[in-house]
């Protein structure tokens, strides 16, 4: 759109640069037009206006169309804010899905996650549970899709078995996707929810070994530490918390983690 729209600045521009001196020619010719019979100069003054005409009807015409790339630019910036902020609100949603999730399981729990060296020695792969990949949706080949179809089972049809079986199979069929850290964390979470500490801090310490950088991350190693704790390994916990604070400085797990660490 706004290739199409330089094209029209440059016609206005060219055609007022061609104006300019062509109105002064026809304001000379016009004052010129002082001899000859009554008839000829009526002709000639027509064929000064009409060259005129002609010449505020193709400036009119360029200058529609110059307006009309305007408003469609207008339309598509606003669409795509729109879309944008969409993203952002869903992106929202999620979280707090999470975080609510979180605290219906132990109310001692905020925001959480899994660990680095430490932690990821305390938590073996988990074993496959068949019943639940039995229970996996058909994938449709689609990053995108099938994650949201993964969230979807959680937030909107409770159905949390599922919902792991559908991680587990994205995360494996999805090795580079962006949607990784999320994956991990969500199965992370789900375990947690369900008992299974082992398996949850598993994953929750993928999340930081393999995404460091991800805003999931410092969660996920804080989430670590709950495990440990839970499990009342109260020397690993402290170890964790103390990763966290130093990893992740500034951040609402760092301050989760101190105030447990303070308590051991």
């Amino acid at each position: 759109m706004i290739s199409s729209f330089r094209p029209h600045l440059l016609s206005l521009s060219l055609l007022i640069g061609i104006a300019a001196p062509w109105a002064a020619n026809a304001q000379a010719s016009i004052s010129s037009v002082g001899s000859g019979s009554v008839e000829d100069r009526v002709t000639s003054l027509e064929r000064i206006s009409n060259a005129q005409a002609q010449l505020l009807q193709q400036l009119q015409q360029q200058l529609n169309a110059t307006q009309s790339d305007i408003d469609s630019l207008r339309g598509q910036i606003q669409e795509n804010s729109y879309q944008l902020n969409q993203v952002v609100e869903r992106q929202k949603q999620i979280y707090q899905q999470i975080d609510s999730l979180s605290s219906g399981a132990a109310a001692s729990n905020t925001a959480s996650g899994s660990g680095g060296d430490t932690a990821a020695a305390a938590a073996p792969a988990p074993a496959a549970d068949a019943g639940a990949a039995a229970a996996a949706p058909v994938q449709s080949g689609d990053a995108n899709t099938d994650y949201n179809s993964a969230v979807a089972l959680v937030l909107e049809k409770k159905q949390y078995d599922q919902a792991i079986a559908a991680f587990q199979a994205f995360v494996k069929k999805y090795p580079d996707s962006t949607y990784q850290p999320n994956a991990n964390y969500w199965l992370g979470q789900l375990n947690y929810n369900k008992g299974k500490k082992d398996d949850a801090a598993y994953y929750f310490a993928t999340v930081v070994k393999k995404y460091p950088k991800s805003p999931k991350s410092s969660e996920a190693l804080y989430k670590v530490g709950v495990i440990m704790q839970d499990k009342g390994d109260n020397a690993k916990a402290k170890a964790v918390y103390q990763q966290v604070i130093k990893q992740y400085p500034n951040t609402e797990a760092a301050k989760q983690a101190a105030k447990r660490a303070a308590s051991l």
